[in-house]
This record gives structure tokens, C-alpha cells and sequence, in this order.
């Protein structure tokens, strides 16, 4: 190992974990000097990564407020510095850190709306892709669509949840608190943006794991199979009306 990459690890593992002692290479006039001078310099990274989570993970933090998400965020930081100069993307494990912390088991559905803002995040730097067209599946005869594979736009997310998760998100898209939600049931949630727009939508009953099976690579028969498997009501119409109408296909093999 050479000693610039030591110091560099050093250096790295020092800025984000508070009780580390200022790598020995850092000097100044004083020691003492230096200390508090590398101290700003840990602060404003933890400060700019924290910002970073909170903007990334807007609604997250409405639920349990600026003081409660800052600390919960700290933690994370120092659990889990970024591993890559690209930050576009910093945070995807967020969501399971949330669902093992603590003093956040009070909000059992707070790792699944982070989950969804992660989702969102992803689609909207997912690659662009041109969706197919409805006719594109008409082509095909009934025995030919069932054992047909479909690849999803990149920007594809199915997340099934236990909890009202998209309505929960929805209801705190706007500048006032929300009023209680009039139900309380599960909801699957789809993330995709298929063209300028991320969008959200639920999902009906079953086609979370129909789109989960053909992201998996099955043939549109299998993944109806599985869709009728998963519930006792699955529509393989519903399915079919959210993967041509959402626009998520972009090829067939």
C-alpha cells in the first residue's frame, strides 16, 4: 500500500467518523491549530451529505421532522460514507438503514416512503429509452404473447408495500399538512419515467408481481401465472392496461 493511498483511507475514513483522531499528516502552525481546522472540514462534509439526504428524501422528512431526520441522517453518514465521487445516487441504502433504526420503529412505514423517493430518484437519472407502442403487442398472435419476454425501461420500479405508500407521498406533495388519510391499505407502488416526467402510480391487485416477474426475465405467461398466484383477484387485463398504457416495454424477444 503506498503512503498516499494510506493517507488518503486515513484521511477518508477520519472526515465522517466523528471519534477518529486527525490523520498525523495533517499539519498547521500549531497542532491544536490543525485540529480545529480539519474539524470545520469534517462538519461541512457531514453538513453537505445530510443536505444531501434531505433533498433526496423530502417527504421522509416532513414525517419525522427537520431535528429528528438531521440526526437519524448523521447516523447514517457515519454507518455508510459514500463509496463513490458520483453522488447522484448517494442514499440507496437509506431506505434499509431506516427500517433497522430505532428510534424510527414508531413510523413502521417510513422505510417504504423512503424507498419510493429512492425509486424516484432513480428514474429520473434511469437512461432514456423509446417505449413501444400499443400495436407492437396487437402484432403478436395469443401463443406467440404468452411466450414473449419483455425488457422494462431502465427507469422501472415495482415496490409492493404493506402500507398506503404512494397516498401517503401524494398527500405530502404540497406546502400544508396533509389531512388524515380516509383508508388504510396497502398500496404497490410503480416509479417509471418513460418519458420527460418521473411518475407514480398504485398498482392494481397482482401486478406488482407480474411486472417483478417479467423484470426477472419470464415469459408474459409465466409472470400471468405468478399475478394470479400472488391474489385471488389478479387481472391479467389490469396488467396488460398498466404495462402498454404506463408505457414501461421497450423491446420483445
Amino acid at each position: 500500500m503506498s503512503d498516499l493511498y494510506a493517507l488518503q483511507k486515513e484521511f477518508a475514513s477520519a472526515v465522517t467518523t466523528p471519534d477518529r483522531p486527525v490523520p498525523g499528516a495533517i499539519r498547521g502552525a500549531a497542532r491544536g491549530q490543525a485540529e480545529r481546522r480539519f474539524a470545520v472540514y469534517r462538519n461541512n462534509v457531514m453538513v453537505g451529505l445530510v443536505d444531501a439526504l434531505a433533498t433526496r428524501f423530502p417527504v421522509t422528512l416532513r414525517l419525522v421532522g427537520e431535528e429528528f431526520f438531521r440526526a437519524m441522517a448523521r447516523a447514517y453518514v457515519e454507518r455508510e460514507p459514500p463509496r463513490s465521487p458520483i453522488m447522484l445516487l448517494y442514499g440507496e441504502t437509506f431506505p434499509a438503514f431506516i427500517a433497522n433504526f430505532g428510534p424510527a420503529s414508531t413510523i413502521p412505514y417510513l422505510d417504504a416512503v423512503a424507498s419510493l423517493e429512492m425509486a424516484r430518484g432513480r428514474a429520473y437519472h434511469a437512461a432514456d429509452a423509446r417505449p413501444l407502442a400499443a400495436a407492437d403487442f396487437a402484432a403478436l398472435s395469443a401463443e406467440r404473447l404468452s411466450e414473449t419476454k419483455v425488457w422494462l425501461h431502465p427507469s422501472v420500479s415495482v415496490l409492493p408495500s404493506r402500507f398506503p405508500v404512494v397516498s401517503i407521498w401524494e398527500a405530502h406533495q404540497g406546502a400544508f399538512d396533509p389531512a388524515p388519510l380516509d383508508s388504510w391499505e396497502a398500496e404497490d407502488a410503480l416509479v417509471s419515467r418513460p418519458f420527460n416526467e418521473v411518475e407514480v402510480s398504485r398498482l392494481p391487485l397482482g401486478v406488482a408481481a407480474f411486472l417483478r416477474e417479467l423484470a426477472a426475465g419470464a415469459t408474459i405467461g409465466a409472470a400471468v401465472d405468478t399475478g394470479g398466484r400472488s391474489v385471488d383477484r389478479f387481472d391479467p387485463t389490469a396488467a396488460f392496461a398498466v404495462l402498454i398504457g404506463a408505457n414501461l416495454a421497450i423491446g420483445l424477444r
